[in-house]
């Protein structure tokens, strides 16, 4: 780890002091790196330590998932990112380099990646969706908006709209099976659709357990 590197950290830590998110934690931010290094490998002109520090900065504004301005959030993190870097004397094309892969992550900002670092870090944070620890942090932020896993008389939503505030399994549907389409590199690709495919095994199993349906009184 760079001095610089452990700097980004340690403002990171600061930024995030008293607040609490199961999906975006120092965990979440260790597995994307991962998933960076296994995807920068396979790519050429990859500056890494800007790739790095867009991963750190990636979620510096965490904003909850049901905040009004929640789309906002990319854009607020790249900002934090732009000023910081520029504070420790950064030229301004490896910034813009940054805060493009920070802004072009989000799903819900639909901005289209347009370089090599920025497509690398949009693909690595979208792997932290899928597979089980997509499951893990779909049911545990469906969890902390006061949502249910399921809805008990039609989880699959045959005969209702789909509503993923109100029952996390509907995530699937609504999202997160969508996001094998959105991979930029072919590695990332392929990872995805090999979650994805796990985690429609999953949500079969869980029909099974449930015989269809959840518990009848």
């Amino acid at each position: 780890m760079t001095d610089l590197v452990a700097a980004a950290m340690a403002e990171l830590a600061r930024l995030w002091a008293g607040q609490t998110d199961p999906a975006h934690d120092l965990g979440h931010l260790a597995r994307v790196w991962a998933h960076c290094q296994t995807l920068m490998a396979h790519e050429t002109g990859v500056d890494a330590e800007a790739l790095h520090l867009a991963v750190i900065f990636h979620d510096a504004a965490r904003l909850p998932k049901d905040a009004p301005n929640r789309a906002d959030a990319a854009r607020l993190s790249a900002q934090i990112a732009g000023d910081w870097l520029a504070a420790r004397g950064w030229p301004a094309d490896r910034i813009a380099s940054v805060t493009h892969a920070i802004e072009a992550h989000s799903f819900s900002a639909a901005i289209a990646p347009r370089t090599p670092l920025a497509r690398i870090l949009q693909d690595a944070d979208r792997l932290e969706a899928l597979g089980a620890i997509g499951l893990a942090r779909m049911f545990a932020v469906t969890g902390a908006m006061g949502g249910a896993l399921f809805h008990p008389e039609d989880p699959l939503a045959l005969h209702r709209p789909l509503d993923d505030r109100a029952y996390g399994l509907d995530h699937l549907e609504v999202k997160l099976f969508a996001i094998v389409q959105t991979m930029q590199t072919p590695l990332g690709r392929a990872m995805a659709e090999e979650r994805a495919e796990w985690m429609s095994s999953f949500r079969t199993r869980l029909l099974r357990e449930i015989g269809g349906s959840g518990p009848q009184f």
